[in-house]
């Protein structure tokens, strides 16, 4: 426990952008690193193990036993940057064995607010212990066998399963268990003649004549001489594919040769005719093939004598004749899917010295002999969004009745059983599809999360994989700026829409409702903002803190968990329905962080379309008695701040029956002249 506080403190120290590159400072890499035994646990071997950490290329831990590697370790905050809903890393160490399959992930920390207050550690354990077993080498992994992403934790789930894929398909990359452009085609044979397989370049050839190497190896004590024939004709392919090597070899010495060859490992045929040889005699003495050496980047590699087989001739009937023929197993730090150079020295003795040259034949494997690359599973944001076609479609069509509502709230306010029926009807399917249903509820840890994101390295993908809420969150944002906040949570919000259908229940069953004095009412405003302020504020503080604080918000226990908690965030829930039944949207009006965190932005509001009259607060203050938030102040003005546009004040002041200025307006235009 220690140990993962400590961790926790040299994190939280650590710089924003930091953070958002994946870097990890040295001491809480120290803390983090696996023990022995953690690392035996998930790689699923007895212990003891031996960790060594290893920082150049992709970094991780690198685990041996007895002297022999047998797997690798990664961080998916330090690999692939993995940064939870939270806008905080999010760690899971990531476990591969040798054969590229993941054997294990363990979660390490988090900042996650469903993750810390809502779902068990038994069943995060679960979730990631699912996804032991993924074949990494595989052409089309099989992601229908992976664990889903759990339910109400959607994103913070989601975040780990593409962090845990990511990590080990980099770590793998990196320790050159896989390759990222694909391997070599091991399994398919077609017969092929000698010029077939030139043809399809299985095979580089390069010729050097005795009139070239004259002029490279002039003043030599037995010169050269210059003519037509071969000094070397070369040849040389990488053999693996069976079309290529059985063709070759025949099919009993191409299985003796890659028997020899190890898991994963693969042949360099090398074949010359002339003069010159390309093998030499001192290997027999030295060990060392020092005529040949492959060249690939910054790799220099000359065989040796254990790497060597030779072969006296080739199986193909109308192959020319070789003078010489090796065979090379090649080192593992050596990609036979990557270019790669043969490179062949001569060298002569002369009255001062030597003279030597150097006979270059570069080598790429052909497209055809190659696998296709690993599919990489779709970024999860993007399967989200191909899954849940039904509801977005929902979201969709919800959202475009709301547009077409506000739009025409002239027309529908002049009505106002119309208004009635679709306001109840329309906060009905808010609470019940999008709420219940869909999960569709806007929290103050997301507009938290959204700032740090700001801050530490913003990621669409990181909110685009809970397709309902980033298009709320998209609608919210484009209504702010026409209609003000009201557009959330006077339609939108799940548990808003429980209040007002609750508080329309009581009244219609006679509950008295309570006026809140003006004063008190303005005054009780505060708490809310401050509440806002104070999650925000303490968010820089602790994310864990700001989280416990972020409870004061009951939608998670009664939206997103659907009542299904402990009982104290139960009872808090009912106080405020209660509240809410003596004066309506009780939590809106004075409590909720998030109606305060979307009024700051709303003053962008562009358009005002909420009509007033000049007699609206001084010959007539109805629209005031009766708003649902108590948005209007005595004077008649519209609090934007405060109004949750459930257009009660427009049905009043287009309604004759209600509005005393159109009453007065009536009597006048109908009284005899």
């Amino acid at each position: 426990m220690y140990r993962f506080l400590a961790a926790l403190f040299c994190l939280s120290l650590s710089h924003g952008p930091a953070l958002a590159d994946g870097l990890i400072a040295d001491e809480a890499l120290a803390v983090i690193a696996p023990t022995s035994d953690e690392a035996a646990q998930l790689l699923d071997l007895q212990a003891p193990v031996q960790v060594t950490r290893i920082d150049a290329g992709v970094p991780g831990w690198t685990i041996s036993k007895d002297g022999r590697v047998v797997g690798e370790i990664g961080s998916t905050w330090e690999i692939a940057g993995s940064v939870g809903y939270s806008g905080r890393p999010l760690d899971v160490l990531v476990a591969i064995s040798t054969q590229a399959r993941i054997t294990g992930a363990r979660l390490v920390r988090h900042n996650e607010p469903v993750l810390t207050l809502g779902i068990s550690d038994s069943d995060i354990s679960a979730y990631v212990a699912g996804f032991a077993g993924f074949d990494l080498m595989a052409a089309a992994p099989d992601t229908s066998a992976l664990p889903p992403v759990i339910s109400r934790a959607t994103v913070s789930t989601g975040v780990i399963r593409d962090g845990i894929l990511r990590t080990a398909r980099t770590l793998a990359i990196g320790r050159g268990l896989i390759s990222a452009g694909g391997g070599i085609d091991r399994l398919t044979f077609s017969a092929a003649t000698w010029d077939q397989l030139l043809g399809l370049g299985a095979l580089s050839e390069t010729r050097v004549s005795m009139t070239k190497a004259a002029e490279e190896l002039k003043g030599a004590k037995v010169p050269i001489q210059p003519g037509e024939g071969d000094f070397l004709h070369l040849w040389v392919g990488i053999i693996d594919t069976p079309t290529v090597g059985q063709n070759l070899l025949g099919q009993q010495d191409f299985t003796r040769a890659v028997g020899n060859l190890g898991a994963g490992g693969s042949a360099l045929i090398v074949m010359s005719q002339g003069v010159q040889s390309h093998r030499g005699t001192d290997w027999k003495k030295t060990g060392v093939f020092d005529r040949v050496t492959v060249v690939q980047g910054d790799i220099r590699w000359q065989p040796t004598e254990d790497r060597y087989q030779m072969l006296k001739k080739l199986a193909l009937a109308d192959a020319p004749q070789m003078k010489e023929i090796s065979l090379f197993a090649l080192p593992p730090e050596i990609d036979p899917t990557q270019p790669l150079t043969v490179e062949i020295s001569a060298t002569r003795s002369t009255a001062t010295g030597k003279v030597a040259m150097t006979i270059a034949l570069p080598y790429t494997l052909p497209q055809a002999f190659r696998l296709a690359p690993p599919a990489e599973p779709d970024p999860l944001w993007k399967q989200a969004w191909q899954e849940k076609h039904p509801q977005i479609a929902i979201v969709g069509l919800m959202l475009t009745i709301l547009t077409l509502i506000l739009f025409a709230q002239e027309w529908i306010t002049r009505r106002p059983k119309l208004w009635r029926f679709g306001r109840l009807t329309f906060l009905a399917s808010t609470f019940l599809v999008l709420g219940m249903g869909l999960n569709g509820q806007l929290s103050v840890v997301q507009v938290v999360a959204f700032v740090h994101s700001l801050l530490t390295g913003f990621r669409w993908e990181t909110f685009l994989i809970e397709p309902v809420i980033f298009i709320l969150w998209g609608f919210t944002a484009l209504g702010m700026l026409f209609w003000g906040r009201g557009v959330y949570c006077g339609w939108l919000c799940p548990f808003g829409a429980l209040q007002e259908l609750t508080n329309a229940a009581a009244q219609r069953l006679g509950i008295r409702q309570i006026a809140v004095p003006q004063a008190l009412h303005e005054r009780l405003w505060v708490v809310k903002y401050t509440l806002f302020m104070g999650i925000l504020a303490l968010s820089f503080y602790s994310m864990h803190d700001a989280l416990i604080l972020a409870e004061a918000e009951p939608f998670k226990t009664a939206i997103s968990l659907r009542f299904v908690r402990a009982w104290p965030f139960l009872l808090f829930v009912a106080s405020l329905l209660v509240a809410s039944l003596f004066i309506e949207r009780f939590y809106c009006r004075y409590l909720c962080p998030l109606g305060a965190g979307l009024a700051i932005p709303a003053k962008l509001k562009i358009f005002d379309w909420l009509k007033r009259r000049p007699q609206c607060g001084r010959e007539c203050r109805m629209c005031e008695t009766k708003c649902t938030v108590g948005a209007i102040d005595a004077i008649g003005r519209i609090n934007a701040n405060e109004c949750v546009l459930c257009l009660r004040c427009q049905v009043i002041m287009n309604d004759g029956s209600q509005c005393p200025v159109l009453k007065r307006r009536a009597r006048t235009e109908g009284a005899p002249t």
